[in-house]
């Protein structure tokens, strides 16, 4: 198979997705290329924070300027995939005085509007954070859905002309003189062959941008980082709950829409596709969590997940949490090629303005004046102000027809959400089983980490035809595995008395294993 485009992107995470929408927006025709399905790396595996700046005042005030912008764009054009929560900064009374002056004056300098609560104001919000405290900042921090955001990017994009290949990885790029003319990929589901002839090549790939530049024969240089983190089966905070002392690990609580998310740390890794969270970082991360909020001890945790963040490399830092979290576009004209650019580094916060700068350079090498609308026009599903909320979407499914029975309790998705999407997915060719529908309705992603809607929704799928004979035994497997992956790591106290009765419901009485 044979594409012809003018920009060919590689990389669906948000960036990716972010860059296409802009390319889109400007009438350039675009083609996407991820290798699995879309936030497959980082943008996937994050608290789904969209930061205001305050993390990052004191320390890197380049980035914080960046959020401090982004934050009030986002929460204009991309409003249905954002609560706006709010954010509050504690410091406890082993926390230094000197911080909390650094943090307000150092805020004033980027324009980040922050507002001192007393302890008391701050503790009648926020009843569950610890009493012993000696400083509150409001900031407008906000929760945002990540998977939500990218496919919004995506279906805007697709609106607009653009194509999008999933599970379709780039495996070689050919190089006449200073210009890539083909990329080449695979369709990992069917096996096909694909090659695409672009004006321009981008790589947006996060952690694996250093692959992808090697493909091209260029080298760059990058950190990968894990950051871990942990989810609750309860809601406990209504603000984003930050710990007001420099960056370190544990120092996050975010409200998840029906969960609570916390995290995270910062260590150097080789291994991209297989990352593990030991119990030590777990209890590193419950210690920390609990010293923000009490209750996060004795609350059930119900998955514990990591990804990579692409940092930039330099030579003058201390550590990762020393390397600025702003981003660098590479223009490998200076390598020798002169239509091929890569993005790395940044944030889910400043994925739009990563899209427009880079969008910008692209345009640019190809003569044209195109002006980035990403900043005014609104993505799909916000353009009257929408507003992510979780009580919305059960009244929603109150008011479905008894044709549309639930199907995930925990985060009120019902037979016809899942209907529209396997409309949606099979006019596109995509892949359907139970991984592709949870990254796009947050199926299984709830207190019982599919449990109890893993072979509901097989049954489902077998009801619409979807699969057939014994392909829903596989898919099935293959959900619960890579839940596993997920909650073994937080096996003590309630979560393993939950664990044993789903063995219970699948081993001993589906006879998942045959072992009866």
């Amino acid at each position: 198979m044979k594409v012809e485009t003018q920009v060919v992107v590689i990389g669906g995470g948000l960036t990716g997705a972010g860059i296409l929408r802009d390319l889109s927006l400007r009438g350039i025709d675009a083609v996407l290329l991820e290798r699995r399905d879309f936030n497959a790396g980082a943008s996937g595996a994050n608290h789904g924070l969209l930061h205001s700046g305050g993390r990052y005042v004191v320390n890197d005030a380049e980035s914080a300027e960046e959020c401090v912008k982004e934050n009030a764009i986002l929460k204009r054009v991309a409003s249905g995939c954002i609560e706006d929560c709010g954010g509050l900064f504690i410091a406890l009374n082993e926390d230094s005085d000197e911080y909390v002056t650094d943090f307000l004056h150092s805020a004033e300098k980027v324009g980040l509007n922050t507002e001192q609560l007393d302890v008391e104001e701050a503790l009648e919000d926020e009843p569950y954070v610890n009493p012993d405290i000696k400083a509150a900042i409001r900031v407008p921090d906000a929760s945002i859905n990540p998977f939500l955001a990218t496919n919004s990017n995506l279906t805007a994009a697709k609106q607009d002309g653009a194509r999008v290949f999933l599970h379709t990885q780039v495996i070689a790029m050919k190089r006449e003189g200073g210009k890539i003319v083909e990329v080449e990929a695979i369709n990992r589901t069917t096996g096909e062959k694909i090659t695409v002839v672009a004006d321009q090549v981008v790589s947006a790939a996060g952690p694996w941008v250093d692959q992808i530049g090697a493909l091209a024969g260029v080298d760059v240089k990058i950190a990968y980082s894990k950051g871990s983190l942990l989810i609750t089966n309860a809601r406990l905070v209504n603000n984003v709950i930050n710990r007001l002392r420099p960056p370190s690990n544990g120092d996050i609580v975010v409200p998840g829409e029906t969960v609570t998310i916390t995290g995270t740390t910062s260590i150097r890794v080789s291994n991209l596709d297989y990352l593990t969270t030991p119990a030590a970082e777990v209890d590193l991360l419950v210690n920390e969590a609990e010293k923000l909020v009490p209750a996060m001890r004795d609350n059930r945790y119900i998955r514990v997940y990591a990804g990579v963040r692409p940092l930039v490399l330099s030579d003058d830092t201390d550590g990762d949490r020393g390397i600025s979290r702003t981003f660098t576009i590479f223009d490998h004209a200076k390598d020798g090629i002169d239509n091929f650019s890569t993005i790395a580094g940044g944030k889910l916060t400043t994925y739009r303005l990563m899209a427009e700068k880079i969008s910008d350079l692209v345009v640019a090498k190809m003569g044209l004046s195109k002006k980035c609308k990403t900043d005014t026009v609104c993505l799909p599903g916000s353009e009257d102000g929408q507003t992510l909320d979780t009580a919305l979407r059960l009244s929603k499914l109150k008011a479905s027809t008894e044709e549309s029975e639930v199907i995930c309790e925990c985060e009120f998705v019902g037979k016809k959400q899942l209907q529209e999407l396997i409309t949606e997915l099979q006019k596109d060719g995509s892949k359907i089983d139970p991984n592709t529908l949870r990254l796009r309705s947050r199926l299984g992603m709830g207190s019982c980490q599919g449990g109890f809607c893993g072979y509901r929704t097989i049954g489902f799928l077998y009801e619409e035809g979807v699969v057939k004979q014994k392909e829903g035994n596989k898919m099935l497997m293959e959900f619960l595995e890579r839940r596993w992956h997920g909650t073994k790591p937080v096996l003590w106290g309630d979560q393993l008395r939950q664990e044993q009765l789903l063995e219970a419901i699948y081993c001993g009485s589906l006879n998942i294993d045959g072992n009866l």
